[in-house]
């Protein structure tokens, strides 16, 4: 695993970017992605284009949850509202510390 330092931290969020090979990981929950800055970028365009209410429906526990489904068919993310908020401040200040990052290191 890289050495990598938190970008950003909002709830069970965090997003960390490795210094040498500029992976971006997003780690939530029992979860961990890995992008490369491009798809980082990509996924978060994606993920900000996606309105929480005409993605969500109330699971068992009467909690009404954002269903996030991926490439993969059988692999789906699920959010509640406050999870969804949490994930988009999240990548959005992590997008803005990777600009900053960016310009430091020349």
């Amino acid at each position: 695993m890289c050495d990598a330092k938190v970008l950003s931290q909002k709830g069970a969020s965090v997003i960390s970017r490795c210094s040498e090979c500029r992976c971006v990981f997003i780690w939530n929950h029992n979860l961990i992605l890995s992008f490369t800055p491009e798809q980082f970028a990509q996924f978060r365009d994606f993920a900000a284009d996606l309105d929480f209410y005409g993605h969500s429906f109330p699971f068992p526990d009467g909690q009404e949850r954002m269903v996030m489904r991926t490439p993969v068919s059988d692999i789906q993310f699920t959010f509640t509202p406050h999870e969804w908020e949490d994930f988009h401040a999240a990548m959005e200040e992590a997008a803005y510390m990777q600009e900053v990052y960016g310009l430091m290191e020349g």
